[in-house]
């Protein structure tokens, strides 16, 4: 069979090693057995392939084989260069290697086909394109293929991205079906299409992925990465079979670039990152475009056009098995837990999965866990009003200044992926299955999030508020704390180095010396508290353990209610209390569904005393048992998100109905507000002077339909709504009593309502 040889070389470096091959296989040959070599971009080659049904096509390239870390630094760069390097530059650097010997380059040669393979190939994905063009397109990709089994998976890059989808018939049916519904010419809709697509794509080179791998690894110089390597194994095997859609918890900027060598060191390929377009500046935007990133509008409900091509690129990547990333929680968290996910590009992959027929994708819940964070303290700034600094140049260049003041850990863990078609499966209604997914792999990322010895000394801390405590005090405290963990098997002591008074004076020790907790040593022995203006950094790290707590705390509350109220039967009303309370905080955590929450609030009652069933029934039996208790946690827990709350509800109370609620100005209000009754003891917490919680609880009193104005029955509304939150304050503060072994001298902050919980609800 007569063989083509398809060269593709950019030097006479290259051209000068593949004569050198190309003679040295057909050695002693008397003739050239039909065979031919043309290079990729010589123009003759669409005449060559014309009625050559049989000639055989084999591309070949000179793969320059990455460098030895124990390279000298001369030779890597000269390796680099010949890589990455101008066409000059390359040329020069590829010939001091070849002085070197034959071990840094090779001649590779891809998967061959006949030219009437090809043609068929051509034919039935409806191409537009000159048949030689498409050939060329597909030496290349094979190429590529080739090229990563010799130098690794992170080079599987996407080329000819634009070519492919827009030479698709689909696309162009796409484009015509578009025009009709928008009543725009085919051309305008083509133009805007294309200009869409080609802002969005993800123009990758092997150059900028090591350039960007290598920048990523100086900006996170700050951290020891500790990745879960079962975890990733088991995705790598995944990944063979199935396109991957990596959703990480956010909690700053350096979340790609601690991710992506945790996947890369497995094995993994290179994630298409979908990323918002405010940091699409020079010099990260032209970099990390051609190392990964998709940049991708904020707003695009009202461009059906842009939407369209957004789900058009998806459903291209995953029928080419590319995986995915990006953070559903949308931004990062600024109080240290995940926030409410957002659904709009997942509804897309949705969408994009069902039109490419791909037979299944996988998203996979990531837990990133810092010790220590840069950005904390001036996310803390925001949610007390700050202004949000404009990510630029200069932006960068104190961020990267600010890696150098810190040393820390961040811990990379998987949650078990979740099958999007089975999700689809189960829910028909894809609205509904989308909100559902999301909430599954929001649970799935907390369950695989670590506790970390910042969570709980923050905790202890935080719990007593501005006084001061001893390091055998904080230990104290800590004791029972990692006894409850340790009882759920969710950390242990010694995991956690919290088991003497030495381990807990070093991690108090490295949380003064960020600033966020205040040491005294001046007196008879050093003692600790939270520091001046510091409670919502200190909150941050106590969050990130704070979703393990929840049931408990919901379960110390049920209690106090019951308590106060010896109702005839204590198992429903109690019942009751749990469900109130989680309605009123079901936009700031993942609660399980109703029986699986009540199995839970059943496990905590029984970690607190297996006969609590028999216990409760008497009628001091709720009171004596929560007063038993070595350790609170119900105002640790959820006490600043209920003040934050009760600070909402009273001021919409307080409100005229009539007057439009608009967001910013009465974030503002609040925040004053909260400011003034903190420094009147009427707000027992720091941590609820903030304008993120004020935002949760605004979309909560929405969903009540308590904020639109223009109807007076909102008015009785809005003060039931404070009321209720006001009868949850008032018991958490009693919980909070009973913690400090203080006196029962608290005011009320509100007239209590005097129903019972759960029974006016409808």
């Amino acid at each position: 069979m007569n063989t083509l040889y398809l060269v593709q070389s950019e030097t006479p470096q290259e051209r000068q090693i593949i004569a050198a091959w190309l003679t040295s296989q057909f050695e002693g040959q008397n003739d050239d057995g039909g065979r031919m070599v043309v290079d990729l971009a010589d123009d003759r080659l669409h005449e060559i392939l014309t009625d050559a049904e049989d000639l055989l096509v084999e591309p070949l390239r000179v793969v320059w084989l990455p460098e030895d870390e124990n390279e000298k630094p001369l030779s890597r760069l000269g390796s680099a260069l010949a890589r990455r390097g101008n066409r000059r530059a390359r040329s020069g650097a590829q010939r001091l290697i070849m002085r070197g010997g034959s071990d840094r380059y090779q001649v590779l040669v891809a998967k061959p086909a006949t030219v009437g393979d090809l043609r068929s190939r051509w034919e039935s994905s409806g191409s537009r394109e000159r048949f030689g063009r498409f050939v060329e397109r597909q030496a290349v990709l094979a190429l590529d293929r080739a090229e990563r089994a010799l130098i690794g998976s992170q080079y599987k890059v996407a080329r000819y991205v634009v070519e492919e989808i827009t030479a698709s018939p689909r696309f162009r049916a796409g484009i015509e079906r578009l025009a009709d519904e928008l009543d725009l010419s085919v051309d305008e809709v083509q133009q805007r299409a294309l200009a869409a697509l080609n802002q969005m794509v993800a123009a990758q080179s092997r150059r900028a992925i090591d350039a960007w791998n290598r920048l990523g690894r100086y900006f996170a110089r700050a951290y020891r990465l500790v990745v879960d390597d079962r975890g990733a194994d088991s995705l790598r095997e995944l990944g063979g079979k199935y396109p991957l859609v990596f959703l990480p918890s956010h909690r700053s900027y350096l979340d790609p670039l601690v991710l992506r060598p945790a996947l890369l060191a497995h094995g993994l390929p290179l994630n298409h990152v979908m990323g918002g377009i405010n940091i699409d500046f020079w010099p990260v935007g032209p970099l990390t475009r051609r190392s990964g990133y998709v940049f991708i509008r904020r707003s695009i409900a009202d461009d059906a056009v842009y939407r369209w091509v957004l789900r058009e690129y998806m459903g291209y990547l995953l029928s080419k098995r590319f995986n995915l990333e990006w953070y559903i929680e949308g931004g990062r968290s600024r109080t240290g837990k995940l926030r409410p996910p957002r659904y709009g590009l997942l509804t897309y992959l949705v969408e994009a999965f069902r039109s490419s027929g791909v037979e299944d994708v996988y998203l996979v819940p990531v837990s990133l866990s810092y010790d220590q964070l840069y950005e904390v303290g001036l996310m803390a700034e925001e949610a007390h009003g700050g202004a949000k600094p404009a990510e630029s140049f200069a932006w960068l260049l104190r961020f990267n200044r600010a890696q150098d003041s810190q040393r820390g850990v961040v811990q990379v863990r998987f949650g078990e992926p979740v099958s999007l078609r089975n999700a689809l499966a189960d829910e028909p209604d894809t609205r509904l299955a989308v909100q559902k997914t999301a909430f599954e792999v929001s649970h799935r990322i907390n369950e695989a999030s670590p506790v970390m010895p910042r969570s709980l000394v923050t905790l202890a801390l935080l719990g007593i508020e501005d006084r001061a405590l001893t390091v055998a005090e904080v230990a104290s405290v800590l004791d029972p704390l990692v006894a409850y963990f340790s009882s759920r098997e969710l950390a242990s002591r010694e995991s956690l180095g919290l088991s003497d008074d030495r381990g807990v004076q070093h991690t108090l020790d490295d949380l003064a010396h960020a600033g966020v907790v205040e040491r005294y040593d001046k007196g008879t022995e050093p003692v600790y508290r939270v520091g001046p203006d510091q409670h919502l950094v200190a909150a941050f790290y106590r969050n990130n353990t704070i979703h393990f707590l929840v049931a408990r705390a919901v379960a110390e509350l049920m209690l106090q209610a019951v308590s106060e109220a010896s109702p005839d039967d204590v198992l429903e009303y109690g019942w009751n209390a749990a469900l109130e309370l989680r309605d009123l905080l079901k936009f700031e955590f993942f609660f399980s569904d109703k029986e699986a929450f009540r199995s839970e609030v059943h496990r905590e009652l029984a970690l607190i005393d297996p006969s609590w069933r028999s216990r409760i029934a008497d009628p001091d039996g709720a009171a004596t048992l929560l007063a038993s208790l070595r350790v609170h946690l119900a105002h640790r827990v959820l006490q600043p998100f209920l003040e934050a709350y009760w600070v909402v509800a009273q001021r919409l109370a307080a409100r005229d109905p009539r007057t439009p609620v608009e967001a910013k100005a009465f974030t503002r209000e609040c925040l004053d507000v909260a400011r003034q009754l903190r420094m009147q003891q009427q707000l027992a917490s720091s941590e609820s002077i903030s304008g993120e919680l004020y935002a949760t609880a605004l979309k909560l009193a929405a969903n009540r339909d308590l904020v639109d104005p223009g109807r007076d029955e909102v008015r009785e509304a809005r003060q039931q709504f404070a009321d209720e939150i006001g009868a949850w304050v008032h018991r958490v503060r009693r919980v909070r009593a009973l913690a400090l072994a203080e006196p029962e001298h608290v005011a009320p902050v509100v007239t209590l309502s005097a129903r019972r919980p759960g029974v006016s609800q409808s």
